[in-house]
């Protein structure tokens, strides 16, 4: 930040999940002279943020969403997104195998009852 020179109206911005091992010299006065604590997300916005995650998957109960939002105590914004993300994943996998799996099975067994055979 030294060798910059003075300019108006610019801010440097930075986060980290450890505070606790930042160079004490980015801390001295002068520097980053704010810190603002951001807490992980509380069961209420634990539960908008999925919810948010999941808006477009028409699949998700209510039950669904609850459970996740008990079972991410202490996950942060990005945890609980990229689990959203991958669950939504998954779960068009399985369909798609489901649907395969239908797919075959009625086709052989429209082969099977054909009366006219090939």
């Amino acid at each position: 930040m030294d060798g910059r020179g003075t300019k108006n109206n610019v801010f440097i911005i930075g986060a980290t999940n450890r505070p606790d091992i930042i160079d004490s010299t980015i801390l001295r006065p002068g520097r980053l002279d704010q810190l603002i604590y951001i807490p992980l997300p509380d069961n209420g916005s634990r539960r908008a943020i999925i919810k948010a995650s999941l808006s477009k998957s028409f699949v998700v109960k209510d039950d669904d969403i609850n459970y996740l939002t008990n079972a991410t105590n202490g996950f942060t914004g990005a945890d609980l997104t990229t689990i959203c993300q991958r669950a939504v994943a998954l779960a068009i996998k399985e369909s798609n195998k489901e649907k395969r799996q239908q797919i075959h099975l009625t086709t052989t067994n429209s082969d099977e009852t054909d009366p006219v055979p090939i």
